[in-house]
């Protein structure tokens, strides 16, 4: 980690949701950042006391170091490039832009401007995630084989309702899109994507369930399976308690096997064996924990990048789990809902 002894950053917040209200309690709460202000149209977006607001990013002049873009997906092109030309490091929530060109196109502006990106799949900060990328990258399981996960709860009705996830609330750029993430940061780059698309339960033409296929360079495979129409105790958050709006549960849901063994996750629980003539025995791995949390360890890494270090994951690397998930994306929207099938509400 670089040394910021004495070296404030200044770090402007674009965007007053509930994303952008953490990142400005985690800038807020850092002793080498100052909250320079938040960026959002709308007076009825709560901003902390005293922070200085502006209704858009050109009204801004005062002296910025790096900005954090936690705005619609479809603006972040535009802004990152605009904050890009003025010379600002930029912190960008995912998905990183709403479609590969957009986002290859922000990935050019940062590199003429010579300024640093990050993107927010701030699952990579996990100290279990890492240690489970180091594990499999030393050999812990022999050659990686398989991969299985399971995205599955029952998100609330009240999620889908007046707003534009009634419609257009695929749970594969919402959720998916970080599994797809962890699954490129621990196996490598995926090379070819198959997905099917199940019924949907809501009555609506939204997608909600399904099952994808994919293949790693490795020539490891990988399977996930998801859905947002049921209450299981399967998914990334549910399994590490990271976010406090999803009961935990401590379950894993997420298991790969190589030629030597087998790990899932979050458990760290490793199996091994010689063939199926022998039980395979079990062992668990001693935990690295967090020393911070996901968002407050993004924190501290962007301001890093900004003093020059390799991005963990910059926008070049996410435009990859990007075009993948829109792949996957893109295969279910054409396939047939199954709607005559579908429930008319859930149980």
């Amino acid at each position: 980690m670089a040394d910021r002894s004495g070296d404030v950053k200044r770090i402007l917040v674009v965007g007053g949701g509930l994303i952008g209200a953490r990142h400005m309690q985690a800038v807020l709460r850092h002793d080498t950042c100052s909250l320079v202000g938040l960026v959002d149209p709308s007076a009825a977006v709560a901003s902390p006391p005293d922070v200085r607001r502006y209704s858009d990013m050109a009204d801004v002049a005062a002296p910025v170091d790096g900005v954090i873009l936690a705005t619609p997906t479809h603006m972040h092109a535009a802004q990152g490039a605009l904050a890009a030309d003025r010379g600002w490091h930029i912190l960008v929530e995912k998905p990183v832009a709403s479609n590969v060109a957009e986002a290859q196109a922000l990935s050019h502006a940062v590199h003429r401007a010579g300024v640093g990106s990050l993107v927010g799949h701030h699952r990579r900060y996990h100290a279990s995630v890492q240690h489970l990328k180091d594990f499999i990258a030393q050999g812990g399981i022999g050659t990686a084989v398989t991969a299985t996960l399971i995205w599955a709860m029952r998100k609330p009705d009240s999620y889908f309702q007046d707003n534009w996830r009634t419609t257009d609330g695929s749970p594969v750029l919402i959720n998916l899109v970080h599994d797809i993430d962890i699954l490129r940061f621990i196996l490598g780059e995926i090379s070819a994507v198959a997905a099917l698309r199940g019924a949907g339960h809501r009555g609506s033409n939204r997608i909600e369930t399904g099952a994808i296929a994919l293949a790693f360079d490795s020539g490891a495979t990988g399977t996930i399976s998801f859905a947002d129409t049921t209450p299981s105790p399967w998914g990334f958050e549910a399994g590490t308690g990271e976010n406090p709006n999803i009961g935990t549960t401590g379950q894993d849901m997420f298991w790969i096997t190589g030629t030597k063994g087998a790990v899932s996750y979050p458990s760290l629980t490793v199996w091994s064996g010689s063939d199926w003539g022998t039980p395979a025995t079990s062992h668990r791995l001693a935990q690295r924990k967090d020393t911070r949390a996901p968002l407050d360890a993004q924190l501290d890494h962007f301001i890093d990048v900004m003093d020059g270090a390799t991005p963990l994951i910059d926008v070049a690397d996410a435009t990859r789990t990007l075009e993948t998930a829109l792949q996957i994306e893109t295969q279910l929207s054409s396939q047939n809902t199954g709607d005559e099938h579908a429930r008319s509400a859930l149980a």
